[in-house]
């Protein structure tokens, strides 16, 4: 039988929502206006507006390009062991206790996404022991749009707590610590190690040590999400101080991290996924189940991205080359920051605008309502979420001024 004389199907199944950034994008690139202006996706542009391939990562593609004892065979199931160890040291701390004492289980992954689902997988399959009920996940409101989607598709009950203050556009401290008093205990918190996304709002050091008290004595665990280490700041330790200040306490706990952003790296899908444990013998045991989960569902992950990252991370003058390269990046995105912000304040745009240069990291939330945003985008052609998140890559010297005056005007009139 042809498939044109199938009159019904056996799936019952209708069309799902687009994905709503994508959507963003799409709408983007069909826009024939010169003007037009993309601050919807999470990926680097440099003051071109153009894809930036890091100097050091154009290094070592010559040089594994050149290696004659490269191949494409698999790589084990758990990762490149160069990759993994050098991915734990740099988040974790060289000298960190947990790897000095093999008490971390880690996994190379498909890159923060990745990291995420294996992450919620293995703890939907073996919840901290502390856990009373059903094993749930608090996440920040607002979160990454995937955090939701990852837990419940593991079959992991999904609560937020309260983070961003629309009053302030700042950190709901009070609410966030109250949140997480009233979890129960066992429950998993997932905290953004640093650039916060989407709204660049990252807790102070001594927000986040309010944070662990908390957490430590509620016996709640913490699930690490670290996508912009050494993006965020330019500093690969000061964005990274969150987890290893948990580590400092003996807690244990689920490091998500990803090399897409650092590294631009986005198509690679490089990432790893770390379990600290309390017992060396516990932790050999996590990283078996988390093989076993990896085997079922990519059997091997890719091993490119991650030939690159760990030939930079092993090499202390590609690491340095790569340092500069991070400075560079976090650079330009603190230069746009002030400059958006000065142009505002020198328009005299309603309202305050500190916390632009408050925020950290690639994203804004600039406070612009659905509203604002819809009225932006049919009038001055400038692309972002509905929610009034930029990415500010998206913005350079080119396009800064134009920007400035959109957000003015609607701003006024919307």
């Amino acid at each position: 039988m042809s498939p044109s004389a199938l009159s019904s199907s056996v799936f019952n199944v209708t069309v799902a929502p687009p994905d709503a950034l994508f959507g963003v994008l799409a709408a983007y690139k069909a826009d024939p206006s010169s003007q037009k202006v993309d601050v919807s996706v999470g990926a680097y542009r440099d003051n071109s507006g153009k894809p930036w391939v890091l100097p050091v990562v154009k290094k070592v593609d010559a040089i594994l390009k050149d290696d004659p004892t490269l191949d494409h065979e698999y790589l084990p199931i758990t990762g490149l062991p160069d990759f993994t160890v050098s991915s734990a040291r740099l988040v974790l701390g060289a000298t960190a206790d947990p790897i000095k004492n093999d008490l971390v289980a880690s996994v190379q992954t498909i890159s923060g996404t990745g990291a995420n689902h294996l992450g919620a997988l293995f703890l939907s399959r073996h919840p901290p022991t502390t856990s009373v009920g059903p094993t749930t996940v608090y996440i920040s409101s607002p979160t990454w749009p995937n955090h939701k989607q990852i837990f419940a598709n593991v079959g992991i009950a999904v609560r937020e707590y309260p983070y961003f203050d629309p009053k302030t556009l700042g950190l709901d401290i009070n609410g966030f610590l109250s949140a997480l008093e009233f979890a129960e205990p066992g429950s998993i918190i997932l905290l953004h190690a640093c650039a916060h996304n989407p709204t660049g709002v990252d807790p102070t050091q001594d927000q986040w040590k309010q944070i662990a008290d908390v957490i430590i004595r509620k016996n709640l665990f913490p699930f690490f999400d670290c996508a912009y280490q050494g993006f965020a700041s330019g500093d690969l330790d000061r964005d990274a101080w969150a987890v290893r200040y948990f580590l400092s306490k003996g807690v244990e706990l689920l490091v998500c991290q990803s090399f897409a952003k650092n590294f631009g790296l986005y198509g690679e899908r490089a990432g790893a996924l770390h379990v600290i444990s309390a017992t060396k013998e516990i932790s050999t045991a996590v990283k078996s189940q988390l093989a076993v989960l990896q085997r079922s569902e990519i059997s091997n992950p890719p091993a490119y991205g991650a030939r690159i990252v760990a030939k930079v991370l092993n090499d202390p003058t590609l690491f340095e080359e790569w340092t500069e390269d991070l400075k560079r990046m976090s650079g330009r995105i603190q230069e746009m920051r002030k400059a958006l912000y000065d142009k505002l304040v020198e328009l005299g745009t309603p309202g305050t605008w500190n916390h632009i240069i408050d925020q950290i990291g690639m994203f804004s939330f600039t406070g612009l309502t659905p509203a604002q945003v819809g009225k932006i985008t049919k009038e001055y052609h400038v692309y972002l979420t509905s929610n009034g998140r930029i990415s500010m890559a998206g913005l350079n010297s080119n396009n800064i001024d134009y920007f400035a005056k959109a957000v003015d005007s609607v701003v006024r009139t919307a």
